[in-house]
């Protein structure tokens, strides 16, 4: 969406961060393009002992050198809430529910909810974006989600980039939209938040695919075919829960699942190639010592399927895989007589 002559009114004001992996680090390297200060949240205080002793976060992108007098470093969830403006959900899905849960709707009167969180709420089968507006009554307005193909360390490799800003508010968009975009990030727009979710989730659910395809030593050929058939699986199943004219080819749809599924930094498709290699789920768990995303997406996506009824095979055999101990080879050959 082009915005090149088009103004807002609203600014985001304080930006805070929730959030201290990867991806959160280069979020804030992102916006410290653009902003004076931030507010960061970490969950321990011995990480910001470190942080401000190193100058840098001391677990993820070690190399991204921070000005550490530009950061108001938080350990407090209420205490940053009430300190910022606009705060970006950037925590795990697993966790969001605890994190969240320190605070209270009053607490949140006037707030912006910026959600780059790719998953779920788990057990409750909602985004992101729907448990903010139902648990805390947050107007839809004031709630955005922000996604696009954009690795964490390509962005601290300093390599061009690109991102989407979404709102149901087209001028919050906007606005959003100058905070994030620089000399190395490009920034678009949208008005599809529930669609935006959706695809974060749904492409970590086909990386893992692509992974497990990996491990069993299924070529490139069978990998372009994986991936054209998951693109018209995510329009079916976006389309299904959340109906609204979008281009499914855009970066933040296509573009988001294509870096997941082929990039080396992916994460989930990590966590997939083990899983062809033969691992079990907790294994590969505890080998990366880091969340795969998509695991806790494929059951959500396969709760909120029972509702939505898509025809999303892919997704539905990723769920026997990794929740019905299905064995991978054997599955992914029933998965390859009915791709087309």
């Amino acid at each position: 969406m082009n915005t090149k002559n088009f103004e807002s009114k609203w600014t985001p004001g304080r930006i805070g961060i929730i959030g201290s992996g990867s991806w959160g680090t280069a979020l804030a390297k992102i916006i410290l393009a653009t902003q004076p200060k931030i507010n960061w949240y970490f969950r321990f205080k011995e990480t910001v002992r470190q942080f401000k002793q190193l100058g840098h976060n001391p677990s993820y992108l070690t190399n991204q050198e921070f000005d550490i007098d530009r950061i108001s470093f938080h350990t407090d969830i209420p205490r940053i809430v009430e300190e910022s403006d606009t705060i970006l959900l950037v925590t795990p899905s697993p966790y969001i529910k605890n994190v969240l849960g320190k605070l209270k709707p009053e607490m949140l009167k006037g707030k912006f909810f910026l959600n780059a969180i790719k998953g779920i709420v788990p057990e409750d089968n909602v985004l992101i974006s729907d448990y903010l507006a139902d648990e805390f009554d947050i107007p839809i307005d004031m709630i955005g989600a922000i996604s696009g193909p954009c690795h964490a360390e390509e962005v601290a490799l300093g390599r061009l980039s690109y991102l989407t800003v979404s709102c149901a508010d087209i001028e919050r968009a906007c606005a959003l939209q100058k905070i994030i975009e620089g000399p190395q990030v490009m920034c678009s727009m949208s008005d599809d938040v529930p669609g935006i979710e959706y695809a974060s989730v749904l492409k970590n659910v086909y990386a893992i695919a692509a992974g497990i395809c990996q491990g069993i030593r299924h070529g490139d050929n069978f990998q372009a075919v994986l991936i054209s058939n998951a693109i018209g699986e995510m329009a079916r199943f976006i389309d299904a829960a959340h109906p609204l004219e979008r281009d499914i080819k855009g970066t933040e749809y296509l573009g988001d699942l294509l870096v997941t599924a082929y990039s080396r930094y992916s994460r989930n498709r990590t966590f997939g190639t083990m899983i062809g290699k033969g691992y079990s789920v907790k294994q590969a768990q505890l080998e990366m010592e880091m969340i795969a995303e998509g695991y806790y997406g494929t059951k959500c996506i396969h709760e909120v399927n029972k509702t939505v009824k898509a025809h999303i095979p892919i997704a539905e055999i990723m769920y026997s895989i990794l929740y019905e101990r299905r064995n991978p080879v054997e599955a992914i050959d029933e998965l390859s007589k009915i791709l087309s």
